[in-house]
């Protein structure tokens, strides 16, 4: 089998997603990038994470060609190969309908850094994709047209995409963006938060970058 551990990653990220309550049943879905070989590992469509085996999980060229496994890969499989194929440095993607967040695309609202926490990972302030339909070619044009240096973009009507190097960072993002979305949707309803500037952003990105845990 190629890309076992990469495949097994993936199932255990989809299974952390549910246990962080980023995603019910077998909704959203992961990806990830073999730098090696240039191939995509995504998870399948509709299947429950904590059911699937590392075969289960479809491997595929850049082209969406089937490499290796039987079932049909997400729906969502377009877009991330589109986010793939415009951008080198992202080798992993993570679609969830995270609560909070997912108020915010719906609201077609993007929301500002306002917190340390969010500076971290997140890197900047999540823009709005405008909608288009799933698995269309608009979709992933929309997305790419708004990644900058922070990791996630809300979907207009939809949900949220993060990514990052690997698909353990595009967890991170995908974890503290709900976070970040939760006390910014709380504080709305307190008073006015405020951005915090360019320089504290910086700061703390390179923070938890360079120094926080064991490095």
């Amino acid at each position: 089998m190629i890309l076992q551990e990469l495949r097994e990653e993936l199932i255990s990220i989809g299974i952390q997603l549910k246990e962080y309550g980023l995603i019910t049943l077998t909704g959203g879905n992961v990806s990830g990038r073999d730098p090696k070989t240039g191939l995509v590992a995504i998870t399948p469509s509709g299947m429950a994470y904590e059911a699937l085996e590392a075969q289960d999980v479809v491997v595929v060229n850049l082209d969406g060609e089937i490499i290796d496994g039987e079932r049909k890969p997400s729906s969502d499989l377009i877009t991330h190969l589109q986010i793939y194929r415009a951008k080198e440095d992202i080798n992993g993607i993570i679609h969830t309908h995270s609560t909070y967040a997912s108020c915010f695309a719906i609201l077609n609202e993007p929301i500002p850094v306002i917190s340390t926490t969010m500076a971290n990972e997140v890197g900047g302030d999540v823009p709005v994709a405008p909608y288009a339909h799933v698995g269309s070619k608009e979709l992933g044009e929309n997305i790419i047209r708004n990644i900058g240096k922070q990791k996630a973009v809300l979907l207009q009507d939809h949900g949220v995409i993060s990514y990052g190097e690997d698909p353990n960072h595009a967890l991170i993002a995908a974890v503290m963006l709900e976070d970040a979305a939760k006390v910014y949707y709380l504080a709305r309803n307190i008073g006015e938060p405020k951005r915090i500037s360019d320089e504290a952003i910086q700061e703390a990105s390179n923070l938890f970058k360079y120094t926080y845990g064991q490095k």
